[in-house]
């Protein structure tokens, strides 16, 4: 003869259990969440900085090409190269009028050649810019190529990871690249 057992629970305590569990769950759930933003915050902050310090290189490399038409046109009329430090010289604004949020400046002048030689400098602000960019520079000079056309060489001072690859390459070599335009 066998003998069966009822086992009886209890509403109560079984919710009661099961509530606990769900808290802990929960709980651990959210230090994974915490862990993971943690992580992805790891990673994109300072991908986003350097983002941000690219830009606003940029805005130098443009502001300063913006001028080569008129150091160009100058240099071709006048064959010197224009310096715009304290005034405007032809087609080239005074170099205070060049700025943005992140140039200070962009002044134009050299030593003309037959082989070119005016620069186009572009000087970052002192405050209000990424660490890297703090007081640099950014500098095209011209050079004539084969045929009459004219070539721009770049060079920056700034921190070589915000610097275009044609530009940095120039930099960290000695040697420079030339772009046409």
């Amino acid at each position: 003869m066998t003998r069966q057992i009822k086992v009886v629970f209890l509403r109560e305590p079984r919710r009661a259990l099961e509530r606990k569990n769900r808290r802990g769950f929960t709980l651990i759930e959210l230090m994974i969440v915490v862990a993971i933003i943690g992580i992805l915050a790891g990673v994109a902050i300072p991908q986003y900085q350097d983002y941000i310090a690219r830009s606003q290189f940029a805005e130098g490399m443009s502001l300063a090409s913006g001028q080569k038409a008129g150091v160009i046109d100058s240099f071709a009329a006048a064959g010197t190269c224009p310096n715009n430090a304290s005034a405007a010289v032809g087609g080239v604004p005074v170099a205070s009028a060049i700025k943005g949020s992140y140039v200070q400046s962009v002044t134009t002048g050299g030593t003309a050649s037959d082989a070119g030689g005016c620069t186009i400098i572009a000087k970052f602000k002192d405050e209000g810019i990424t660490r890297g960019l703090l007081g640099k520079q950014v500098t095209l000079t011209m050079g004539n190529a084969d045929g009459g056309s004219v070539t721009w060489q770049c060079e920056s001072s700034a921190d070589k990871r915000y610097v275009p690859q044609a530009c940095a390459k120039a930099s960290e070599s000695g040697k420079t690249t030339t772009t046409t335009g």
